[in-house]
């Protein structure tokens, strides 16, 4: 079994890069600067920002389905990267960080759930995918809650 955890498509943040600051709060948006090179994770990258790179922080539907489970948080994006893909690996967010990873069906229903310590998301995740109901894994930081990346099973 393997799998692939993709960055979101930057196309769908780009025209937030050209917002002024009274534009990105009207759309519930800020514009922010990393202070340090760990704590501002890029959801199209799947790494953090460095120390000084400018971010948007905005509210993001990361599992929009119609289910109960349809979820949404704050995540940050930078401009001019390219969405990442990990094949049988985690992206370098997920480094370091405890890892909540959420279960689904393809009905959008979770079926089950797990806490990853730092370095054991890997094995979490082909755990999780071993039952053969698993469509998908949604992974979360553990402590601030906002999506990490999609996981879903490689079939290429």
């Amino acid at each position: 079994m393997t799998y692939m955890i993709s960055g979101l498509t930057p196309d769908l943040f780009a025209p937030l890069f050209a917002m002024d600051d009274a534009a990105l709060a009207a759309n519930n948006a800020r514009r922010v600067t990393a202070v340090a090179d760990r704590g501002f994770p890029c959801r199209i990258s799947l790494e953090d920002a460095e120390a000084g790179e400018e971010l948007i922080l905005l509210h993001h539907v990361s599992h929009d389905v119609e289910t109960p489970y349809r979820s949404a948080y704050a995540i940050y994006v930078r401009a001019n990267v390219e969405a990442a893909t990990w094949r049988d690996a985690v992206p370098p967010v997920f480094e370091g960080r405890p890892i909540a990873l959420r279960a689904f069906g393809a009905d959008g229903m979770l079926r089950t759930a797990t806490i990853a310590a730092p370095g054991e998301a890997d094995g979490a995740i082909r755990d999780l995918f071993a039952d053969d109901a698993i469509a998908y894994i949604d992974a979360h930081n553990a402590a601030h809650g906002c999506f990490a990346a999609r996981v879903q099973r490689d079939v290429a």
